[in-house]
Formats: structure tokens, sequence, C-alpha cells
């Protein structure tokens, strides 16, 4: 299924860098600003979340929370954050589900080798849980200035 602007955005269920339950529905009544990224500490993921980082005031000002994503385990999202003292959660979604939900897990391509990965592609939620925006050309070391167009 590919979601797009006006749907619902789905509810899901995973954990945070620190083990803790967190789903969507923790959110309602807020903007949410869901950031699929493939791997912590790898430049473009690393020069993204900093982007969000250095505007998350300015986000926060705006009404966003801010939730990345990955499939990543806890123990490396906790060390991404520890490093680059990032103020947001961070999913871990080692089984995927989340990124079957919203079509993130996909075949990509590298040097003429195929291999399931995630798609760089952040979600902009609105209050009522209605997905505003889905920015699937992100700019990693402007990402908040596509999100506050």
């Amino acid at each position: 299924m590919q979601l797009k602007t006006g749907d619902k955005a789905p509810s899901f269920e995973g954990v945070d860098q620190d083990g803790k339950s967190i789903k969507l529905d923790d959110f309602k009544g807020k903007k949410v600003v869901l950031y699929f990224y493939p791997k912590d500490n790898t430049p473009g993921c690393t020069a993204e979340s900093c982007n969000l980082r250095d505007n998350y005031s300015l986000l926060q000002e705006k009404g966003y929370v801010v939730l990345g994503i990955s499939s990543d385990d806890e123990k490396s999202h906790r060390k991404f954050i520890e490093k680059f003292e990032l103020p947001f959660q961070l999913i871990a979604d080692t089984d995927k589900k989340i990124h079957e939900q919203f079509g993130t897990w996909v075949e990509k391509s590298m040097y003429g080798r195929k291999y399931m990965g995630t798609a760089r592609v952040t979600f902009v939620i609105d209050e009522n849980g209605t997905i505003a925006e889905i920015i699937e050309k992100v700019n990693t070391a402007d990402h908040t200035s596509q999100i506050l167009v």
C-alpha cells in the first residue's frame, strides 16, 4: 500500500533507544515529524539528524514532535543519540514492521547489487493523525527547511 498526503497515518508501536514503548497515539493533538533513515552513524543520516537537532527548538515552537526510525537496535540508537546529542526519540524497528506499514522498506541498488533497505522518507503528520506531507527527496543538510515550508 502506497501512502499519500491526506491518508490517515498508520498506527504503530515500537520501542525507543531506552526500550520504552512508543506509539503514534501518544502524540494525538500534536504535529509529528516522522523521519525514516537508513542507518545510525552514517554520513547522510548524521547530517539529517543533526540538522533536525540544530533546529529542534524552532520545530518545537511550530508545534512539532520529532521521531526518527531506522532498523537499528536500541543500543545503536542510544550511542547515536549520545554521540550527537540528539534531543528526540529514535525508534528501533528491527523487525521492520513500522517500515512495512509506511512503505519505507524497499529494494535498493548499489553498484548493480540489489538489496532491501530503508528509503529516506519523512512523513509530516498533523494533529489529527493525517499525513500532511511526504518528503521523499530529503536534503539531509537542510531538512528542517523542507519541513517548515
